[in-house]
């Protein structure tokens, strides 16, 4: 089998696109589909294990894959990286700044280094991943940049760190998106809401147990998304198709940032899944609460 996905097999046919955080959940499969759609792929991660197992599934499939160790909080790793992909590959295409992470705490339980960690982690991250790309290539070259925020807009209650750190990821699109217009740079973001993805797994506690079985019932579509709703959309922002789109983040969360307490969800499953990723699977989390 091979991934399904909605676009054209070979719309990224000869292009060279970055996947941080491409290891595991979203951004394995972003890696997929878009290697799928001709791509050559370089995923990147702190452990060259998961990276390992990712571009051997992708190269089983028929697609192109490199992995890179790169610590995105890192400064010089992150140059150096941009300058290896350049070197083998010769260009660079589109960057998609997955990487990231977080955990849950309530505000007056955050101590400054968890602050600082998360922060670091998603937003000084992925304006380092940004600059290099731009500085190095795209600046001379053009290019597309899609960034990964989250559902923050109405506080993110139990993770004010990462609620922080994503509101500033989409300001920063917003003002990449103005300046590098000039260098015929697209910047977008994606703000995903409570997707099944691996990335439940790292939760433990209350929040796993209690809080993460019911996220889908408090969403207007009545379901939690897929990592494949989420791939594609980030593909169509990288593509063509897109050409004209910049400086926007799109929501996928099923309604779930919008609406009112005042009124009440209607219980139904009349929202049907879309799951591309013929290597997809249910996380762990999931499993137990059946």
């Amino acid at each position: 089998m091979k991934y399904q996905s909605q676009f054209h097999p070979e719309a990224f046919k000869g292009k060279v696109v970055i996947v941080t955080g491409g290891g595991s959940g979203i951004g394995r499969c972003t890696a997929h589909e878009l290697a799928a759609l001709g791509a050559q792929v370089v995923i990147t991660g702190r452990k060259i294990e998961k990276l390992d197992k990712v571009v051997a599934e992708i190269t089983e499939d028929g697609g192109r894959a490199k992995g890179l160790v790169c610590d995105i909080r890192v400064e010089e790793q992150v140059k150096a990286t941009i300058a290896e992909v350049l070197k083998e590959f010769g260009r660079l295409d589109g960057l998609v700044n997955n990487a990231g992470g977080q955990f849950p705490a309530p505000l007056e339980a955050i101590s400054a280094n968890g602050f600082e960690s998360v922060v670091r982690n998603n937003l000084q991250g992925t304006f380092l991943m940004m600059r290099e790309a731009h500085n190095q290539w795209m600046n001379q070259h053009g290019g597309a940049i899609v960034n990964m925020t989250a559902d923050m807009w109405g506080g993110m209650p139990g993770m004010g760190h990462s609620g922080a750190a994503r509101a500033g990821v989409d300001n920063l699109t917003k003002t990449a998106a103005v300046e590098w217009a000039k260098a015929g740079v697209r910047v977008n973001a994606v703000a995903p809401g409570w997707i099944m993805s691996s990335g439940m797994d790292t939760y433990q506690g209350d929040f796993r147990k209690h809080v993460i079985p019911m996220l889908g019932s408090k969403v207007p579509l009545k379901r939690m998304g897929t990592e494949s709703e989420v791939s594609s959309v980030i593909c169509f922002l990288l593509s063509p198709g897109a050409a004209f789109v910049s400086g926007v983040t799109v929501r996928i969360d099923g309604a779930a940032s919008l609406g009112t307490p005042i009124f009440p969800l209607v219980d139904h499953q009349n929202s049907e899944p879309y799951n591309g990723f013929h290597r997809a699977y249910i996380p762990d989390v999931f499993k137990e609460n059946e």
